[in-house]
């Protein structure tokens, strides 16, 4: 029997798929197209959940739409809010079973005993208010009506008879439901089928229509899933907290559905699991810094325990440089892995082997990895559910971002695996791999090139650096045109949005919790010990004096020879443009978009 069926498909659950939204005065009814008589409100007085009654219908509402799930709801300082999907589309099918892509999303308001506030709690609730209307706009938020994405397919297949049936959000993997926090009052009104669990990553797959290996066809899936434990941006989410759990940590599971099997290849990748900062100061390259603390080698054992536990045996890869402060966190990681006795940490220097965009000396580190690497395996399923092979551990891969040389390297490991699946299931003999076919070898570099724009744009902001290598395994002109454009946006983002960004991250996740009775986030606070909304006022005036002075030096000068005078003022000049860059440096820290609800840890 197909897994996918083995409770029965007249029993499977399924989230309603359209619903209508009715907006009132005093509330917000929300119900399903199918089942009118199902749904729910929400007060806009006191934001609390009701189910419908049959008193429903004595009003008329002030305006009617159709939306297409409820992502959740949220209390902050004085009013609650619910967010619901907007629009959507259809990227994509996992199993068999349709996958959208949230598009847009709108926060509706129930906070009319905001008039009754303090001046405090209304800038409180205005900030809050601000961080919600980012989080209309975050990228990469996946979702099915029909079938659970959070459980990769050699775990569904590990489910016990009837699992299917329970409502999707009991099925789901909590590491990788982003709005998790989010559907906690829902639960509690039992709404289950309006509670829409949503993964942030990323699913790609195409069809391999023309691929001629032995008259096969192929589907190939790409989804990767964005753990939330340490959810955040690049700058402000380094490394692990105190609990082992480490920024970007993204699960990917490379699918592949041929004739009358399935097969699944897993990749992890994350933050290196220390205690590590690189805070951002305007400069090009922050200063990074390995935080010294007693309980580093229990935060490395937890991690490792954590990925055991889930993956088998793990198989740790390093690509960060072996030189500078890149390398000094990377010899305080090589210190604590050889603590670690059931993990294998390869350390691989990327920028050394590959320089000048030599992506063949990948070869290099799967060699040192060759072994376990094969031992490893993968998951393999026949369509009557028959497990022919099971995945018995994980490679772990991390460069500095976990994201651009990870990308590559991944990229290049799902290859091998995919080479030795297919020739597992006889599409390929021996000594035949993908890589032989150039037109499908070109899509699934491609696909794996998307993917790490897509997760690129989750954690940085930007699309992936090296997308090329991955592409066409080499850096052409256009490529690196694009990856000097991404670095510079990074930068200013990094130093100016990002901040804001991060408290947005920390309210939806729950890592921060709204109480009226705790202090103002917008006081000065020890992680944040000056108003930054005062600070970055200087930074236009400053930036203005720089460009003004750097303008009048170089004018200066140009007449100097005309007017000894303008040597003076030349000089002049260039004291004043100096001075303020050397303030401007000083303060970098105050003058950069600072994150204001929680910590670094």
């Amino acid at each position: 029997m197909d897994i996918e069926s083995s409770s029965g498909s007249a029993e499977r659950f399924k989230l309603y798929d359209e619903l209508e939204l009715q907006e009132f005065q005093d509330k917000f009814v929300i119900k399903s197209h199918e089942s009118p008589n199902q749904g729910f409100w929400i007060s806009r007085r006191d934001g609390n959940i009701n189910l419908l009654d049959g008193d429903m219908n004595s009003e008329s509402p002030s305006r009617t739409s159709t939306i297409y799930g409820v992502v959740g709801t949220i209390r902050l300082v004085v009013g609650t809010y619910a967010i619901v999907i907007t629009s959507r589309k259809e990227v994509g099918s996992f199993l068999g079973f349709p996958v959208y892509r949230l598009m847009s999303m709108r926060v509706l308001a129930c906070n009319d005993a905001l008039r009754f506030s303090t001046a405090q709690e209304k800038r409180d609730e205005t900030y809050f208010m601000t961080l919600l209307k980012i989080v209309e706009s975050m990228p990469g938020l996946y979702y099915s009506y029909e079938t659970d994405i959070t459980l990769n397919l050699q775990r569904r297949s590990n489910l016990i008879e009837g699992w299917m049936s329970k409502p999707i959000w009991k099925q789901a993997d909590p590491r990788f439901v982003w709005n998790k926090h989010l559907l906690e009052e829902l639960i509690e009104s039992k709404l289950d089928r309006f509670i829409m669990p949503l993964v942030q990553g990323n699913i790609l797959n195409f069809q391999v229509a023309e691929l001629k290996l032995k008259e096969s066809c192929a589907t190939v899936t790409l989804f990767s899933r964005r753990c939330t434990r340490r959810l955040g941006t690049r700058m402000w989410r380094r490394g692990a907290n105190l609990e082992g759990d480490t920024a970007n940590f993204i699960e990917t599971e490379q699918l592949l559905e041929i004739e009358e099997f399935r097969s699944s290849s897993l990749q992890i990748r994350g933050s290196i699991p220390l205690l590590w900062e690189q805070i951002v100061d305007l400069s090009y390259k922050p200063h990074l810094r390995v935080i010294s603390h007693e309980q580093t080698p229990n935060i490395v054992e937890r991690h490792f325990h954590d990925l055991s536990q889930r993956y088998g045996e793990v198989v740790a890869v390093d690509l960060t440089d072996k030189h500078g402060e890149e390398g000094q966190l990377s010899a305080a990681y090589a210190a604590e892995m050889q603590n670690q006795q059931n993990v294998r940490y390869v350390s691989f220097d990327f920028h050394h082997h590959c320089a000048s965009s030599n992506f063949d000396n990948l070869k290099i580190l799967y060699d040192q990895i060759l072994e376990d690497f094969e031992k490893q395996r993968y998951f393999l399923i026949d369509r009557k559910g028959n497990v022919l092979e099971e995945q018995r551990g994980i490679i772990r891969a991390n460069c500095i971002d976990s994201l651009d040389r990870t990308n590559v390297t991944q990229c290049y490991l799902a290859q091998k695996s995919l080479n030795l699946q297919l020739q597992r299931i006889g599409v390929l003999t021996l000594s035949e791999c993908i890589s032989m076919f150039g037109e499908e070898y070109g899509k699934f570099r491609i696909l794996w090139a998307e993917q790490g724009d897509e997760i690129s744009l989750e954690y940085a902001g930007t699309h992936a650096l090296k997308g090329d290598l991955v592409r066409y395994g080499k850096q052409t002109i256009a490529g690196k045109i694009k990856d000097g454009m991404s670095a510079i946006s990074r930068y200013y983002l990094n130093n100016f949005t990002d901040g804001i960004r991060q408290d947005a991250l920390d309210l939806i996740s729950g890592h921060y919790t709204v109480s009226r009775n705790a202090p103002s986030p917008l006081q000065p606070n020890s992680f944040e010990p000056f108003s930054k909304t005062v600070n970055m006022q200087y930074l236009p005036v400053a930036s203005a004096l720089i460009i003004g002075g750097l303008t009048a030096t170089t004018f200066t000068l140009q007449q100097a020879g005309r007017n000894a005078q303008h040597y003076v003022s030349s000089v002049f000049f260039a004291g004043i443009t100096a001075g303020v860059m050397a303030i401007v440096k000083a303060n970098g820290r105050q003058l950069c978009s600072r994150p204001r609800l929680c910590g670094l840890l």
